[in-house]
């Protein structure tokens, strides 16, 4: 990464910031939805443009509407609390999407790779992001979401600075080639630290072995998801799925570790902690 870019990443991250303050600080859980949906699809977008890149364009527009719809229709559930709602939508997806295939198979059989990138994407996207939604709604939600956000990108940063500085030994070279053993390590150690420092200030009930657990599991899962990106980025040929955000790159960019660490804290939160 160049310097200018490195600078535009900080004042990305910096300006953004206030806003994301304000939004969760004052606004109640409609408004933190709301948010969730704008992301999510800014972030279906990309994935959609990546996942059917090689495919006819006539295949594009009716699978990706009905990703958005779907996408839309799984946060709306999330909202109203009723997880049987989104297996039901997740399901009629994919009736939807076979019908479709069948279709078109006579006249365009790459449209089964398409089918399957569309529902990988349902279960990708919106089936992981609405882990926050259910996050936010429960006791002490805000908190929480800035628990998680602070440990997930305090990962991010470490392993870009311990990988910069201290990385010789490549992580995953045929996926991302710039990621290291070492950038892997420094950022779960960030995890710990800031997780750490957080669950001290605001948190000092909850047990600190099984928080240190959680700790680790929302970074390893945090690299999961930021390599399965890249995996599907390499796929299509591309460095970044967008230029949304000015040193990040994408919507999905940005939000690929969260995808993967959410669903991790909300299991730890519902389920081990309290």
């Amino acid at each position: 990464m160049t310097s200018s870019s490195h600078v535009k990443r900080w004042l990305t991250g910096l300006s953004a910031l206030p806003i994301l303050i304000l939004w969760l600080g004052w606004g109640g859980p409609l408004m933190f939805a709301l948010l969730i949906v704008i992301v999510c699809i800014l972030a279906l977008r990309e994935y959609f443009l990546i996942a059917f890149s090689r495919n006819s364009k006539d295949i594009y527009p009716p699978l990706a509407i009905l990703g958005y719809t779907t996408g839309l229709s799984i946060i709306c559930a999330a909202y109203s609390n009723s997880s049987a709602l989104i297996l039901v939508i997740i399901t009629i997806n994919f009736l939807l999407c076979a019908f479709l295939l069948l279709q078109r198979y006579k006249t365009d059989p790459s449209i089964v790779d398409a089918v399957a990138m569309q529902i990988q994407g349902m279960v990708y996207i919106p089936v992981l992001i609405v882990g926050l939604i259910r996050i936010r709604n429960t006791d002490a939600g805000v908190l929480w979401i800035f628990f998680l956000l602070s440990v997930v990108f305090a990962g991010d940063i470490g392993a870009y600075y311990a990988g910069s500085y201290l990385g010789h030994h490549k992580l995953c070279p045929s996926v991302s080639p710039n990621k290291t053993i070492e950038g892997s390590i420094g950022g779960l150690c960030a995890n710990l630290l800031i997780g750490g420092i957080i669950k001290a200030m605001f948190l000092p009930s909850l047990p600190w072995a099984a928080c240190m657990v959680m700790f680790l599991l929302i970074g390893t899962a945090g690299q999961i998801g930021d390599l399965y990106e890249s995996a599907l980025k390499r796929s299509a040929q591309i460095k970044d799925s967008g230029a949304l955000l000015p040193g990040h790159g994408g919507m999905l960019d940005r939000i690929d570790a969260l995808l993967f660490a959410s669903p991790v804290a909300l299991i730890f939160k519902e389920y081990i902690l309290y």
